[in-house]
């Protein structure tokens, strides 16, 4: 065997030797803090290199003299190498630590601010846990609102099947102890009281099939003309009951890829919703063109416009507007009496189809004619 070789034979075994007992030492140590585990690589290292030099120095057949020095020179970088590695490990300790109280806090909901700490993994890692912090702290707010708002909606919805109930009740009775002197005025009123419980069942399956993710979208291609002229004419009754005047301004030939079925929906509530809050000799006006990436539905009332934290829950579950919204008309049936969910399932449906929906006013506040206008805007694709 050459000289080479049986160093490299000698300093693999002392190697192979240390690195065994270094891996057995962190078998039994692998539950203890991360310092030991670091330690024991500082150890490994350490021992590895002066146990190499040390065996080959005495196959080398040197003076003992120079043997000493070899040891001395070892010695002296095992223990600067081992207290670099004390040192490091305690500082990767240290900030191991920091992250910990940084979940920690994660899950109490404190704040919690990414800093420069450790290696840029760790500086990364706590990053992160503040971009979690800020998206768990917007969660919670979405599902506060969301919870204050289905309380709304239970005690809405409960009131709005309350009083047609009562009505049926008590002309129910009157029926039946013949003390009617109009009995089939009765009959109609019972009627448009079922009806309307019925509309409100009907948007509350809406809501929940949006809700679950169950609303199933077709898109075919729609000429828009002809859906905004099949809405008018749906509306026109409701419209003229209320004596507010019915508008629509669309390209010849626009089309959209949406579901008949929904976007009709959309249309519907638009509309209706802007005649219940237009006062009488008032305008609803529909609108539709082509915009960048898609096309985009307006319609437009005369309501008297929308205050700023009004319009932030416009869309809201339950929400049905302020006074600004609710003009002095007495006038309620089933097309127009709801129980706030119309918008509600405008925007589902709208986000359905990958769109956008909102609202902005029209003129001042308090100018005569003035009032809002509502934009869908969905996808050409």
């Amino acid at each position: 065997m050459s000289d080479l070789a049986e160093i490299w034979f000698v300093a693999a075994a002392s190697g192979t030797t240390v690195g065994l007992l270094g891996l057995l030492a962190g078998w039994f140590l692998r539950h203890r803090s991360l310092h030991w585990q670091l330690a024991i690589v500082g150890v490994v290292t350490t021992l590895t290199i002066l146990l190499g030099v040390q065996a080959i120095s005495r196959r080398m057949l040197i003076s003992d003299h120079d043997r000493s020095v070899v040891l001395i020179v070892t010695s002296a970088a095992a223990v600067v190498s081992l207290a670099v590695a004390l040192v490091l490990s305690t500082a990767l300790v240290r900030w191991s630590r920091s992250l910990r109280e940084d979940v920690r806090r994660v899950g109490d909901g404190d704040a919690v601010v990414g800093g420069r700490r450790g290696p840029v993994e760790l500086q990364a890692l706590s990053t992160e846990l503040a971009s979690a912090h800020r998206r768990l702290a917007e969660a919670r707010d979405r599902e506060q609102r969301l919870e204050a708002s289905r309380r709304e909606l239970v005690s809405w919805v409960s009131h709005d099947l309350r009083t047609p109930l009562a009505g049926i009740r008590v002309m129910a009775e009157a029926l039946e102890d013949s003390i009617t002197t109009d009995p089939a005025r009765y009959h109609r009123q019972i009627r448009g009281e079922v009806d309307r419980m019925v509309q409100m069942v009907d948007d509350l399956f809406e809501l929940s099939r949006i809700h679950a993710g169950q609303l199933v979208v077709e898109p075919q291609a729609i000429v828009v003309g002809d859906l905004v002229s099949e809405a008018l004419a749906a509306a026109d009754p409701v419209a003229r009951a209320r004596h507010v005047r019915l508008g629509g301004e669309v390209p010849h030939g626009l089309q959209v890829a949406a579901d008949p079925a929904g976007l009709t929906r959309v249309l519907a509530n638009l509309i209706v919703n802007g005649i219940r809050h237009t006062p009488a000799d008032g305008s609803v006006h529909v609108a539709a063109r082509s915009v960048a990436g898609g096309v985009e539905l307006a319609v437009t009332d005369g309501c008297g416009g929308i205050p700023e934290d009004a319009r932030e829950r416009l869309f809201d579950l339950g929400y049905r507007g302020t006074s600004a919204r609710t003009p002095d008309d007495p006038l309620q049936d089933v097309h127009t009496s709801r129980a706030g969910l119309g918008l509600a399932i405008v925007k589902g449906i709208v986000e359905a189809h990958h769109g956008e929906v909102a609202v902005d006013n029209v003129g001042p506040e308090t100018s005569p004619g003035a009032g809002c206008r509502f934009r869908v805007v969905l996808p050409v694709g």
